[in-house]
């Protein structure tokens, strides 16, 4: 698609991963070292939009990521997430998830992973 960051990148040397259907770049604003974006070779827009077979790749493609960064950056743990619509905080609109290394240390406390984007209700257990 024109004037579309990603597909640009997916063209480029950036792609740290690739597969028929897939490639892999380092976010250009990590929250953490390593995070990347997984990002389908076919443009549209929403993460609920992939067909069968793309469906059918992404765990596959997705574990072989997790697999270069636990090697290149020794995580202690993942995250993963989808901002899915403009509401949800997409602003690139084309499909993508990001995997998110994780260290021990890198946040005082950790639990609630990704409800952190809701800092007023990321609390939800007994403190």
């Amino acid at each position: 698609m024109a004037n579309c960051v990603f597909c640009d990148l997916l063209k480029s040397e950036t792609v740290v991963q690739r597969s028929d259907r897939f490639g892999a770049f380092f976010d250009a604003y990590p929250v953490s070292p390593g995070h990347l974006l997984i990002v389908p070779l076919r443009h549209f827009e929403s993460f609920f939009e992939f067909d069968q077979d793309e469906a059918a790749e992404l765990y596959p493609f997705v574990a072989g990521c997790k697999d270069v960064l636990d090697r290149r950056f020794e995580p202690s743990g993942y995250n993963l997430g989808v901002n899915a619509g403009r509401a949800a905080g997409q602003t690139v609109m084309h499909a993508h998830l990001h995997l998110i290394p994780r260290y021990s240390g890198d946040v005082p406390d950790p639990r609630g992973g990704v409800r952190g984007i809701f800092p007023d209700i990321a609390r939800y257990w007994d403190a």
